[in-house]
Formats: structure tokens, sequence, C-alpha cells
């Protein structure tokens, strides 16, 4: 998993908020495959576009949904874009995690790195969402 490393200045108001709990790694923006992916599916099984990394606004949220993911599928069967286009959020420690598949342990979402395919899943999400 691609993480990098943010420094946060935080403002008076975000200092009084005793709870809020600000990630000191975050994954890298981009096209993820989830574990379920299957290259025999299709090039857009499984794939998704992570477009950002948010903070819960209250205080009393559970503490595991702190830091969430907000992430898209690029695959029309998915339920949140039937529902509208909308986004999927996810845990922030659970996008990162790691699950156990056929008897290994391995990263829930991997970070796709190939040119090519980035390409394709360019096109693809902006013949879903439309190019922005």
């Amino acid at each position: 998993m691609l993480c990098k490393e943010i420094r946060i200045r935080l403002s008076p108001n975000a200092i009084k908020r005793k709870n809020m709990k600000i990630p000191t790694k975050v994954p890298e923006l981009g096209f993820y495959y989830h574990h379920k992916h299957d290259d025999a599916k299709g090039i857009h099984d499984y794939a998704y576009e992570l477009v950002g990394v948010g903070v819960h606004t209250e205080d009393d949220c559970r503490p595991e949904d702190a830091n969430m993911v907000v992430y898209r599928p690029l695959y029309e069967e998915a339920s949140v874009f039937k529902a509208g286009k909308l986004f999927y959020l996810r845990p922030l420690d659970m996008w990162t995690g790691e699950v156990s598949k056929d008897g290994q342990q391995v990263s829930r979402f991997r970070k796709i790195t190939d040119g090519e395919i980035i390409e394709e899943l360019q096109k693809i999400k902006n013949e879903m969402y439309g190019a922005q």
C-alpha cells in the first residue's frame, strides 16, 4: 500500500476537539484493486478510484470511524453507482489493512501502478462519471 506522510497545522477550533484523530499516513489518491479482483473478469473488476480521506466531524463517533476513505467503483454493477453514482466510505484502517486470502495475508486494496491499466481505468471513469 502506497502511503504518504502528512503534516498538519491545526486551527484553534480543531484543537478544541480533543478526540479528533488526524491520520499521520494516508493512501495516495488514484486507482486500486480490491483483493477480490479477478483479471479474468476484466480490467474493471473490483476496481476503484480513491478520491479522498476524511475526518469524522463528531467527537462521539466510534474510534474506528474517525478517519474514512472516500472512493467510487469503476464497474456499473456496484450498488452505489446504481443508486445515483454515489461514493463508498470505509474506515481508513480497514482500507489499509490486510485480509486472509487463500491462506495468505494480502492487502485489502492494492494501488494500481501500471500506466496502461491506469489509462484504461481513466477512460472507464470518464464514461461512468463524466470527464472531470
